[in-house]
């Protein structure tokens, strides 16, 4: 049939659009990443923002030393994204590494390949949103060993928060913290809240936190912080998109203030 069917070439005019989708960003993960990569497929909308992934390498345990490896290999990562074209954002998901790194680390790293595009981690975003929320007085809890804890609580004390308590759960692997229960992540989360506090920040990209935000909220009467949650909310700020999101924490009602 194929045999007597001859192609021919369309000469009708074609136009092209700038962009596939009218924002973009490129989203760096850690190879073991289970979940980041969900939770800004389930809270953006793909017809306003392309979110264009890659992943570098990573060897667990999660300690100081592992996460400092991460650095040299954003440059790289980066400049796969898209090669040769503009993003409006770049997001580095880990939040220890961030701040074991240092946030101007980060984005050397990224605008060495990138120079035009912002670059939001999820310590960055933490910070940003604390100062939309006005809240001062935070307590943590993070799935981390209490020495990377140590080190996102001196970073936060830094940026001028007050850390009213800190609790960590002693994980090494973030393959294992992807896998920790919403049950077991709600539990912790409510029992690691001071009274006393503005606000909780729960740390770490692969936990599932953003999924529970609504329900810890509901029970401790504060705001919650999540990792990949301030990743998006400080996304969409830079993009000026203003979503209804619901049951992913009240920091998303502060969009575009």
């Amino acid at each position: 049939m194929a045999d007597n069917v001859q192609t021919t070439l369309s000469h009708y005019p074609l136009h092209l659009d700038k962009r596939p989708t009218p924002k973009r960003i490129g989203l760096i993960l850690l190879a073991t990443d289970h979940t980041t990569e969900r939770d800004f497929a389930r809270l953006l909308s793909p017809d306003e923002v392309g979110v264009y992934c890659t992943r570098i390498a990573f060897e667990n345990p999660t300690s100081r030393e592992n996460l400092k490896k991460t650095g040299p290999r954003l440059t790289e990562a980066t400049a796969k994204i898209l090669p040769g074209e503009e993003l409006d954002a770049i997001v580095y998901s880990c939040t220890s590494a961030s701040v074991v790194l240092g946030n101007d680390v980060v984005e050397g790293h990224i605008k060495a390949a990138k120079p035009g595009a912002t670059c939001i981690t999820p310590s960055s975003a933490a910070i940003k949103a604390f100062n939309a929320l006005n809240a001062k007085r935070i307590s943590i809890m993070t799935p981390y060993t209490a020495e990377v804890t140590d080190e996102l609580v001196s970073y936060f004390i830094a940026n001028g928060l007050d850390i009213i308590s800190s609790t960590c759960l002693g994980m090494q692997d973030d393959r294992d913290m992807a896998r920790l229960s919403h049950a077991s992540i709600i539990e912790t989360a409510i029992a690691a809240m001071d009274p006393t506090a503005d606000a909780l920040f729960i740390s770490c990209t692969a936990l599932r936190g953003a999924e529970c935000v609504g329900r810890i909220e509901d029970k401790i009467g504060k705001p919650v912080i999540t990792s990949n949650q301030a990743m998006i909310w400080s996304t969409l700020q830079h993009l000026r998109l203003k979503p209804k999101i619901e049951g992913a924490g009240s920091i998303f009602e502060l969009l575009g203030s």
